[in-house]
């Protein structure tokens, strides 16, 4: 077997080698970027395709089960799924499920873009068993966080740069975006936004074709059917404005709740020692709320079409409240339910192990918000009419716009999968009002929060950036001579002022914590009295710097922060609780100069 693996993998090799060769003899690094922007492209939406069909295989499979039906037993599924995900992550992969977005997030900050290989095949697996099953969420993060794995891997093997690594992992999001909606524009927009990539021509012409290639391999699987059944047939009216900013403000305050309810459940599962324990309690959490409200079953692409379409019973499915559905205000109250649950059905599948996407409910629960919105207006009495369709559109682009603070993304993304641009206007009304609310409410979104946390967050602020992107150990410098307090002054001078070129020397102790720092103008005016050679020790001169850098907690911008504060030149770093060096601030400042240089050219 090693044997026809090393006669399999040599020919690659070489293969490899000889295309780089070619590559860099004939071809541009522009236009090398270019074709791997279409590979990807390709790449990216064959995982998409693969992705959804795999789930809906499952799905095709517990509906064709001969021994009971499904909807008998839609409660128990979720968290029969749920146990498959902990067995095979248990004892097969034996990798953590993480979270798609902010694992990418945080490898292009702090990895360089490096993705793992197992990364590619993970998310096939543990997201359509998740999401097949009935766990209530979607497909489209964990299709972004295989696309991105194949991207960074390609990228890896070509040799190619950091900054290209970035963007193609830019175009690799945009692909599986573009995959699943046939929304190019969307697609390109969202990379930009919650990838903080640059919007030049450098980087749009990729993302555009990395779009186009991934959308055209969509077409030949799957055809052009878009996935909403939407026409406008009610265009926008200058009386309805107010109520689209009412839909605004709802959906600002559904945002910020869909983020603070997604770390609350968080939270309390964390109170559980072992993932069996959240397997279990997550997964009677979900059995009942999806007795009680089945639409929370699954991704919920047939429930945003059921309400488009105006039929709100069939969205509703069968519930123990069946008998009270004539009542318009039972429908509202329950359409609230799903609002308010949506969210939390999601992050308990999360939380008790399963894999998948925030996006797809955000839609959910923004549609069901939006149709609430409409009803109550039709129903109240007060002689009001406005489309509940457009609302429940325009309900999606309100809590995409807060909950990934992506406005234009949420614009362009509803405007392309339903054919709506007629509804440019309230969309963009919406869509405005509920971003200005989410983001005075709540400064970092469910991808960004914890990044921004361990200062491993990129932003389109280039300082900011820069500070991220470096790294600590590029600026620790080492080669100080190391003093102890009961050294003699004599001992000093011989041993450490006489062998350094350096006018700082750190003072530690036996189990090397450090004690003080001395300066060489702290002994000038008396390292020529002989008589004080050895009357005096090192714990005479030495003071205590004007500040640390400790090398766990302090990220590069914390540590700039700390030289502005105290104007020193040098300071120390601590590394489990002992001295590890120092840092200079001509080095930090020459180190960032390089940096942003490296980011902006």
């Amino acid at each position: 077997m090693q044997d026809f693996l090393v006669d399999l993998i040599m020919p690659t090799q070489k293969l490899i080698k000889r295309l780089l060769l070619l590559r860099y003899k004939y071809m541009s690094q522009k236009n090398f970027t270019f074709l791997l922007a279409m590979l990807i492209g390709l790449l990216s939406g064959l995982v998409s395709v693969t992705i959804k069909n795999i789930t809906y295989g499952i799905e095709w499979v517990l509906d064709h089960l001969a021994i009971v039906s499904r909807n008998s037993i839609y409660f128990i599924l979720p968290v029969i799924g749920l146990w498959l995900v902990y067995l095979f992550v248990k004892y097969v992969s034996k990798h953590k499920v993480e979270h798609a977005i902010p694992s990418i997030l945080f490898s292009l900050s702090k990895k360089n873009g490096l993705l793992k290989p197992s990364k590619i095949y993970l998310p096939l697996i543990t997201a359509p068993i998740t999401a097949g099953f009935g766990g209530s969420v979607g497909l489209l993060g964990p299709a972004i966080a295989s696309a991105s794995a194949v991207s960074s891997n390609i990228s890896r093997l070509f040799h190619v740069d950091r900054k290209t690594r970035t963007l193609l992992i830019g175009c690799a999001a945009a692909g599986a975006i573009a995959s699943i909606f046939q929304s190019p524009i969307a697609a390109i927009i969202f990379a930009i936004e919650v990838f903080s990539l640059d919007l030049t021509f450098a980087s749009l012409l990729p993302l555009l074709i990395a779009s186009v290639s991934s959308v055209l391999t969509s077409y030949f699987f799957v055809g052009n059917s878009v996935l909403f059944n939407f026409n406008v047939s009610s265009p926008f009216a200058l009386r309805d404005t107010l109520f689209f900013v009412i839909l605004g403000i709802g959906t600002g305050i559904a945002s910020i709740y869909f983020s603070k309810i997604y770390f609350a459940v968080y939270k309390f599962f964390e109170r559980f020692k072992t993932n069996g324990q959240r397997l279990i309690v997550g997964g009677l959490a979900i059995g009942v709320m999806l007795y009680f409200i089945p639409p929370l079953y699954g991704e919920g692409f047939g429930f945003i079409n059921d309400l488009l379409e105006g039929n709100h019973l069939h969205a509703l499915g069968k519930t123990p409240f069946d008998d009270y559905l004539d009542n318009i205000w039972v429908v509202i109250a329950l359409l609230i339910g799903i609002t308010i649950f949506k969210a939390i059905a999601m992050t308990t599948t999360f939380a008790a192990g399963g894999a998948g996407g925030i996006i797809i409910p955000t839609m959910v629960m923004g549609s069901a918000l939006g149709n609430v919105v409409a009803k109550i207006i039709n129903n109240i009495g007060l002689g009001f009419q406005v489309s509940e369709s457009n609302f429940t559109l325009i309900g999606m682009a309100g809590l995409i716009a807060g909950v990934l603070h992506a406005p234009l993304t949420a614009i362009f993304l509803i405007a392309e999968i339903t054919g709506g641009y007629q509804l440019f206007v309230p969309l963009m009304i919406t869509v405005s009002m509920s971003f200005i609310i989410t983001k005075n409410g709540v400064e970092h979104t469910i991808y960004t929060k914890e990044l921004a946390e361990k200062g491993a967050l990129l932003t389109h602020d280039k300082d900011q950036s820069v500070l991220t992107l470096m790294r600590l150990d590029s600026v620790i410098e080492q080669n100080f001579r190391v003093l102890h307090p009961e050294m003699t002054l004599g001992d000093m001078l011989h041993k450490g002022v006489a062998k350094s070129s350096r006018n700082l020397f750190p003072v530690v102790d036996e189990q090397q914590q450090m004690v003080g720092i001395i300066l060489l103008d702290n002994i000038r005016d008396v390292m020529f009295d002989q008589a004080l050679y050895q009357s005096t020790t090192v714990e005479t001169f030495m003071h205590n710097p004007p500040e640390y850098i400790i090398y766990e907690q302090d990220s590069m911008k914390m540590v700039m922060r700390k030289f502005q504060d105290t104007g020193a030149w040098n300071l120390p770093v601590i590394k489990d609780g002992k001295y590890y060096g120092f840092v200079s601030k001509s080095k930090l400042l020459t180190a960032y100069r390089r940096e942003l240089i490296n980011f902006t050219s």
